[in-house]
């Protein structure tokens, strides 16, 4: 990697305080080819971007804040100013409805917080986290700590995760808050699921790990979850081993659903080559769907029940499919929130071979 005074270059982590985008973010878009980074050092891989690419990830952040499509981002940033003002135009009525929510801002908190394992964090955000999490937590009783959720904090914020082994999905949110030192423990799904409306109307929620379970507090009320002492799977090992990405895949959420939802059938393949996405059943023809593939044409299938709410509870008008080996999970990434991570593993079936063609 190479540098000059004259044209200085940033960090991922500058850039992400600039322009108010999580660096998972930035790394998302640079994925896409939307914000590209200027360098990337060969031997940590650690990217590298222009201060003037302050402006551009500013201008993206704002685009997909409205739910504006990857692709329309593109041609906005790439067209002149007339033709970007009457594509922006037809986002007027939605931009207000989120301006009129995004004027509630949280309340600072009430009480002087005495614990050192006290976080604090908004209290919709982490309803709409139990939401989404706990669809991936497992419902039979045979391996108790996956009907569990589990919870971390870690460099400022907190991340929850579940698994029935087919499915999994973790996702971060930003603390107000952190305590002095890490914790993790696993909470009884159901528990955190019958919080979630209450949560969802408080401005700031605490969490307190205790010998008894997960205290919960917030507006003056208490509630304290059950806790599992069966440690968690070590997944964060298991996404570290995952293959090299061979082929991805960008596609439209909605799009992707409904072809689901049409060709139904116990079993799913799924086609990526160059700008299709195939989605077929062994008793229906396939639908075809516009897609960015990048690398490879790759054949995969699936259990209907485990990819629809995998993409179901992704966040956006976008998703993005990594794509590996067909007998490894396939991560599906948010296109709106990098922090938002699920995997889902695919089935072999008999009568095709899977991955790479």
């Amino acid at each position: 990697m190479s540098n000059s005074r004259d044209d200085p270059l940033i960090t991922i982590g500058v850039l992400a305080r600039a322009s108010g985008l999580t660096p998972s973010a930035i790394r998302f878009y640079g994925d896409c080819g939307l914000l590209v980074p200027a360098a990337v050092d060969d031997a940590t891989g650690y990217r590298y971007y222009k201060e003037a690419q302050c402006q551009r990830a500013v201008l993206i952040r704002q685009l997909r804040a409205i739910d504006i499509p990857l692709d329309a981002v593109a041609v906005i940033l790439s067209s002149d100013d007339d033709a970007a003002a009457r594509l922006l135009d037809e986002h007027v009525g939605e931009l207000e409805r989120r301006a009129h929510n995004a004027a509630k801002v949280a309340a600072s908190v009430k009480a002087s917080l005495q614990s050192l394992n006290t976080v604090t964090l908004s209290g919709a955000a982490l309803a709409g986290a139990i939401d989404l999490v706990g669809t991936a937590a497992a419902c039979s009783n045979d391996h108790a700590v996956l009907t569990g959720m589990f919870l971390e904090t870690r460099s400022n914020a907190l991340t929850l995760t579940a698994t029935d082994r087919y499915r999994l999905i973790t996702r971060s949110l930003a603390l107000h808050h952190d305590a002095r030192s890490d914790w993790s423990t696993v909470v009884v799904s159901s528990d955190l699921a019958a919080l979630a409306p209450a949560l969802r109307q408080l401005d700031i929620v605490a969490l307190t790990p205790t010998s008894s379970g997960l205290l919960v507090a917030g507006a003056g009320a208490q509630f304290r979850c059950m806790t599992i002492r069966e440690p968690f799977p070590d997944y964060r090992t298991m996404i570290g081993s995952l293959a090299p990405v061979v082929t991805r895949v960008v596609v439209a959420r909605e799009a992707m659903l409904a072809a689901i939802d049409e060709v139904g059938g116990a079993s799913l393949r799924c086609t990526f080559d160059g700008d299709i996405a195939m989605v077929s059943a062994t008793h229906e023809g396939p639908r075809h769907l516009p897609a960015t593939v990048t690398g490879p044409r790759f054949d995969v299938s699936f259990d209907p029940a485990t990819l629809r709410p995998a993409i179901a509870t992704t966040v956006g008008p976008d998703l993005m499919l990594d794509l590996a080996r067909g007998d490894q999970p396939v991560v599906v990434r948010s296109g709106d929130d990098g922090d938002l991570t699920t995997l889902v593993m695919p089935r072999m079936p008999d009568n095709f071979t899977e991955g790479v063609q």
